[in-house]
């Protein structure tokens, strides 16, 4: 049957009354050619929510626009036979009139993929890439989480990319690895300008981030640590995160010890602090605002959230609360980012030996991996890693 493919700019016109016209233009095609169906991607470009940004007595083109969509989609029996499909990835700020049955009444919420669906995807694009028997489409999967299937096409890309940089026959398991890394983190940088009493101390905040999350039962489990610089990171700590669900305040604050061990590595070995803790702070400060504000894991604040799962700022123009509790919220971040600081820096004393070995290991091979870590550190002692080691 006909299909009318549309993005939702094509409407949005400077001057008045064309994107209406253009609206009625599509339906009347679209009647005398059914059944057919309509596709519209990126349809927040006309069908954001009414009334928000309006300029007082100005005319909104967008709203002209979408109002004649709602006309011409209004009802069930005006259009039969004309079938409209839309896309977006910003569906909380759509309007809500758009959503309304005979409109636009069925969602499929389309999620990252998971590790199954993964191998699926892994599968698909390396059939047009030559691979030798290194290669694991199950440890590949296990490698990605978050990875969409873009991103994943990306990385196959890439992987022959490295291989037909070093003139190889066929893509190696090492090459994939390398993909990722480059996705991941960004180009390596060898020839950085990095002073020798520098170098030393990323190779501790690289090491304490290892070392924490080696003692900390729900920190994710690491797989690599380099101090080889990367697009603006000097260094980086890889590790492979639990596909779970639902997340409790243990795992948060286990997390948040394992981010916060670069910062406590380089306050317990040189005494002082570096800048380097940037994006180390930004992350445990939005994981400790969230878990307040929005999740209720605080008894001070209690069961309350306030997030706003409809996007339409429909609490207020600005916070949903009072300043006597935005004092409080700020007052229960900080102390939550202190007590596990203080978590993070009494697990580096009480390992402050293997902590220095690590950063010597760090300084001298510039990369290391888990096994180094079991080298100095020991099998990890919680009962998931010990059934993990069994069933393998």
């Amino acid at each position: 049957m006909p299909f009318f493919s549309l993005s939702g700019s094509d409407f949005v016109e400077m001057f008045v009354g064309v994107g209406a016209s253009r609206v009625r233009d599509l339906f009347k095609q679209a009647k005398e050619k059914a059944p057919c169906i309509i596709f519209i991607d990126e349809i927040d470009a006309i069908g954001r929510a009414r009334g928000k940004n309006a300029a007082a007595g100005g005319n909104d083109e967008r709203e002209n626009t979408l109002n004649q969509l709602l006309t011409e989609m209004d009802g069930f029996g005006t259009n039969s036979g004309v079938i409209i499909l839309a896309a977006t990835n910003r569906a909380d700020i759509l309007d809500r009139a758009l959503m309304r049955a005979g409109r636009f009444d069925r969602q499929i919420y389309v999620d990252m993929p998971d590790v199954v669906e993964r191998q699926e995807i892994f599968k698909v694009h390396l059939k047009k890439i030559k691979i030798d028997g290194s290669v694991d489409i199950d440890f590949l999967a296990k490698q990605t989480p978050g990875f969409s299937g873009a991103d994943i096409a990306n990385i196959c890309n890439e992987a022959a990319l490295i291989a037909a940089r070093a003139n190889k026959k066929q893509v190696t398991k090492q090459d994939f690895l390398d993909a990722v890394d480059r996705i991941i983190a960004g180009l390596e940088k060898k020839n950085k300008i990095i002073t020798p009493a520098e170098k030393r101390v990323i190779a501790f905040h690289e090491a304490g981030h290892a070392t924490v999350s080696w003692m900390c039962e729900h920190a994710s489990p690491l797989v690599k640590v380099t101090i080889v610089p990367r697009g603006r990171s000097l260094g980086a700590a890889w590790y492979l995160p639990e596909e779970r669900q639902i997340t409790t305040t243990e795992q948060i604050v286990d997390e948040m010890c394992a981010t916060l061990g670069g910062r406590a590595a380089e306050e317990v070995i040189f005494g002082k602090i570096s800048t380097g803790a940037l994006s180390d702070l930004e992350k445990i400060t939005r994981q400790a605002y969230a878990s307040i504000v929005y999740y209720g894991l605080n008894d001070k604040i209690g069961n309350v959230s306030y997030y706003d799962s409809s996007g339409q700022s429909e609490y207020s123009f600005n916070k949903p609360y009072s300043e006597n509790t935005a004092k409080v919220i700020d007052e229960e971040v900080k102390k939550m980012i202190d007590i596990a600081y203080a978590r993070t820096k009494a697990i580096l004393l009480a390992n402050k030996e293997k902590l220095t070995k690590l950063a010597e290991k760090l300084l001298e091979k510039e990369v290391i991996f888990k096994e180094d870590l079991e080298e100095i550190f020991g099998k990890r002692p919680f009962a998931k890693d010990v059934a993990e080691e069994k069933s393998k």
